[in-house]
């Protein structure tokens, strides 16, 4: 008989912990995640956000130490759903990998002679390859790439040229180097319209995002965008950061989608048409008044801006 081990009573909290943050990561369908998203679940599951007044703009520190976490982990066992590790990714939060990404790039030469409407790039080698495993490239018609990438293919910049209002957007963490690195996607490729998708600072307050806290960073606030707010550049010179890891994966699966595929044109229906005919003159719905035959004018639909 193979001798139990005995495990502590702070050891069991975090595996009832981990087995949760495991069901919830890959919720809802089958969610493919990285490490470090499995450890903000956790934490998310020993500080569920609703304890967290929502008017405070607050960035929580981490309940647990990531070491804590990879002890946990190895003693889960296998988990559905988790992206193996880059080589040398370390194991904290906040690290950098340099596996190369699973291309998004098309495989047949002469599709680069087409326009390219957009284009994702990310800081995160990580978060590239959650979003390519999920297959987020096919649903938003959208190479996806890492920082580490750039600069970009010049085949792929002279797709992005055919079409008018293609844009190349970015996707980093709430960090100096995050909001630093719009620019440097802009610098490297002149005459592309770049836009940063986010995290800044304000995000990460509004949705309590986990922030643990780093050495200040070397570079002043001047060298910070002029955009940023002062309580944001005071968090960042403060050494706080957020990443975009700390977004549960459904809600960063969502919201790049979003964002990435801009306005969606609605399908049409019975109602549609209908809709078309009496804004158009061939319909009129009576009101209460007799005799008259007056419309009023649709409401426009109106899209809730939704971050993370």
């Amino acid at each position: 008989m193979t001798p139990r081990v005995a495990v502590g009573i702070g050891d069991r909290l975090l595996d009832r912990a981990l087995a949760t943050a495991v069901e919830r990561a890959g919720a809802p369908g089958r969610i493919r995640f990285t490490e470090a998203q499995l450890y903000y679940e956790m934490c998310r599951v020993l500080r569920p956000p609703h304890m967290v007044p929502r008017r405070l703009p607050l960035t929580p520190a981490p309940p647990v130490r990531y070491e804590r976490f990879e002890e946990a982990l190895r003693r889960h066992g296998a988990v559905p759903g988790l992206l193996e590790p880059a080589p040398d990714s370390g194991s904290a939060p906040a690290r950098a990998s340099r596996e190369p990404v699973e291309s998004s790039e098309p495989s047949e030469p002469d599709l680069y002679d087409y326009g390219l409407p957009r284009l994702l790039v990310c800081q995160s080698r990580q978060v590239a390859r959650m979003l390519l495993a999920n297959d987020v490239h096919l649903e938003a018609a959208c190479p996806v790439f890492a920082a580490d990438d750039l600069p970009l293919d010049p085949r792929l910049v002279a797709g992005l040229g055919r079409v008018d209002g293609a844009m190349v957007h970015v996707l980093h963490d709430a960090s100096v180097d995050g909001v630093a690195l719009t620019a440097r996607v802009r610098d490297a490729h002149p005459g592309v319209r770049v836009s940063s998708m986010g995290l800044v600072p304000r995000h990460a307050t509004a949705l309590h995002l986990i922030s643990p806290r780093g050495p200040a960073p070397g570079p002043g606030p001047g060298t910070l965008p002029a955009g940023l707010e002062a309580r944001e550049r005071d968090w960042l010179t403060e050494g706080r950061f957020a990443e975009v890891e700390s977004v549960p994966p459904a809600r960063l699966l969502r919201t790049v989608l979003r964002l990435v595929r801009g306005p969606r044109t609605p399908s049409h229906s019975v109602w549609t048409g209908l809709r078309e005919l009496r804004t158009a003159g061939f319909m009129t719905w009576p009101t209460n008044r007799p005799g008259d035959t007056g419309t009023k004018g649709d409401q426009p639909a109106t899209r809730d801006g939704v971050q993370g």
